[in-house]
């Protein structure tokens, strides 16, 4: 994955009463990576919070969406269009209810299971072929969740310590994994971060 521009979005929901809750994981994530990196995500353009920095080779865009999830790609696309972003440079940080609380994957396509904010980004990018990092949350009725959490109310929910703490050890080899992932290609960057379960 070489090139000039490339953009990792966070997915979330904007506004105080979202923060920390497991739909929100995608921005959590980001503002751990941006923190990382030394990259201010604090410009507001086209409806996104945004950051740029010179890492991995290539000019690489932080993007937070502030449109309530279900409208993610309404904003994404002008930064797209803008600075001339393949779909094969776009990656998305996603929460995933298929998958046990601190499983990690990185895929590219495929279906969105319902996720509103890739429904959208697939919607307004009009192609589905981009990457996507996917951070497991668990689904009621697996686990320690009861099965009659209503999905509704739980990825609205804020994360436990625990899952808070289970993501934390993560973020080193998750930061690994994307320097792979943009420095040495896709299939080395998936051998790392699919092993994480």
């Amino acid at each position: 994955m070489s090139g000039r521009n490339s953009v990792i979005i966070g997915l979330g929901n904007k506004g105080d009463e979202y923060e920390g809750t497991r739909h929100n994981i995608g921005f959590l994530v980001l503002d751990e990576l941006a923190k990382r990196w030394h990259i201010d995500i604090s410009r507001f353009k086209w409806n996104s919070l945004s950051g740029t920095g010179r890492l991995f080779g290539q000019n690489l865009l932080l993007l937070k969406p502030m449109t309530y999830m279900n409208l993610s790609g309404k904003g994404v696309v002008e930064y797209v269009r803008f600075f001339k972003i393949n779909p094969d440079r776009i990656l998305v940080i996603q929460d995933d209810l298929d998958m046990a609380a601190g499983r990690i994957k990185l895929v590219k396509g495929g279906g969105a299971g319902g996720h509103k904010g890739i429904l959208s980004l697939v919607q307004h990018l009009g192609t589905k072929d981009f990457f996507r990092l996917k951070i497991g949350i668990g689904r009621p009725g697996q686990g320690d969740v009861h099965r009659d959490f209503p999905v509704e109310k739980y990825v609205l929910s804020r994360l436990t310590d625990e899952e808070i703490s289970r993501l934390s050890a993560r973020y080193d080899q998750l930061e690994q994994g994307l320097r792979i992932f943009f420095e040495e290609g896709v299939p080395r960057a998936m051998s790392l971060l699919n092993s994480l379960k």
